[in-house]
């Protein structure tokens, strides 16, 4: 998440957390409209099954993606506060390979709306990084693409990211119908893709410790968000869409901590509501140049101790665990959008804990091209401990 775009979120968190600030009407979050799809639907007993549990499979038509066959699993998982949802993976197979290793690729989001996941925006247009993510496909391996948000779209709540993450790669394994069971696996992600995947790594030990994950790449990272929300302002901003999307997306996840709706002036409402089931491209064209003094129904500016805990769950930086899979992360010096020196503290930790990890700055400052920068050396990453060559550590 872009550094400027979050102190913007930080505003519109500590703004409108604050419960003794000026409300209009109480005003519950506004969740993405529900898929028509009976596909999406959660059974009434999901509680009654363990994380990763495999909920339904169906064949899909992988539709551009020539010479793979698609399938889409649905399976249990679990949400911020412990509780049991459903969430959905596409699944990509190269044809004529057999038993082909297999990559959970958490893609750029960035949405509010159910239509924007993998599940369904690998196929509208929608997902931005699409043909970079399917670069494993042409070596022969097999790609799995998450709706890590979980079914309420919950953009910004990164502890869920991963456990939906690891989650799908155990309902992918257990769909004995797609054949990947005994598959070699690893994931990969790069800027909300990279949290995922980064947050996936830290919690695997703990969350899922009988998972084999042969390596985890993961760059651009965003691993502190209370660092990132230093500076707040409420200027005009040309990415005020996706800052506002994401204060959504962590009131959907966190709706008794976070009640940021409550605060939200009529023209605050009106813009929930036009952007509740919107992609990246909209909230940003329709967001630009807007604030969140245009949209509050105060302009007092209050420390929210509950929005701070919630920043602190879901920053990397302030998170204990330490992965033990081979982990390759690669982040750019001067990335103007997500800060080095965060990821820079949790790389070095995991050094000292005695991780397999290999860090590798890059002399970049634009966010993506750092992104084009290390996917390949990725990608090799993984092609070697697919091979079962020991991880090199490089802190």
């Amino acid at each position: 998440m872009p550094r400027t775009l979050t102190r913007i979120l930080a505003v519109l968190i500590t703004l409108f957390s604050a419960g003794s600030l000026t409300t209009t009407a109480a005003a519950d979050p506004l969740y993405p409209s529900p898929d028509p799809d009976p596909f999406f639907a959660a059974p009434a007993d999901l509680g009654s099954k363990a994380p990763g549990d495999v909920v339904r499979t169906r064949r899909i038509d992988s539709g551009p993606y020539v010479g793979t066959e698609g399938w889409q699993v649905a399976f249990r998982s679990t949400n911020s506060g412990g509780k049991p949802i459903m969430a959905v993976t596409t699944v990509l197979v190269p044809v004529g390979v057999k038993n082909p290793p297999l990559v959970s690729y958490q893609a750029l989001i960035n949405s509010l709306g159910s239509k924007c996941n993998p599940s369904r925006s690998l196929f509208n247009g929608e997902l931005q990084d699409a043909m970079g993510a399917m670069l494993p496909i042409g070596r022969g391996w097999a790609i799995s693409l998450p709706d890590y948000l979980g079914p309420n779209v919950a953009y910004g709540a990164a502890k869920l990211s991963g456990m939906v993450t690891l989650d799908g790669v155990r309902a992918v394994r257990r769909a004995t119908e797609i054949g990947l069971s005994s598959s070699p696996v690893a994931i990969a992600g790069y800027s909300g893709g990279g949290m995922a995947s980064a947050w996936a790594a830290a919690l695997q030990p703990t969350y899922a410790p009988e998972l084999p994950i042969a390596g985890v790449v993961a760059g651009g990272i965003p691993a502190d968000l209370e660092q990132m929300a230093l500076g707040l302002g409420f200027e005009p901003h040309p990415g005020f869409g996706l800052a506002f999307a994401a204060a959504m997306g962590l009131e959907r996840e966190y709706p008794d901590r976070l009640p940021i709706s409550d605060q939200l002036n009529p023209t605050g409402l009106w813009f929930r509501e036009f952007t509740h089931d919107e992609c990246r491209r909209f909230l940003l064209f329709h967001g630009a140049m807007r604030s969140a003094d245009q949209l509050a129904a105060s302009k007092s500016l209050m420390d929210s101790p509950a929005a701070r805990e919630v920043l602190y769950e879901n920053s990397l930086r302030r998170f204990s665990g330490t992965p033990t899979a081979p982990m390759y992360i690669w982040q750019g010096v001067y990335d103007t959008l997500t800060p080095f020196d965060s990821v820079k503290e949790v790389a070095d930790r995991y050094c000292r804990a005695g991780a397999p990890l290999t860090f590798v700055p890059y002399e970049i400052a634009e966010h993506m091209t750092t992104a084009a920068a290390g996917f390949a050396d990725a990608w090799n990453y993984l092609e070697a401990r697919f091979r079962n060559e020991a991880p090199p550590v490089r802190c």
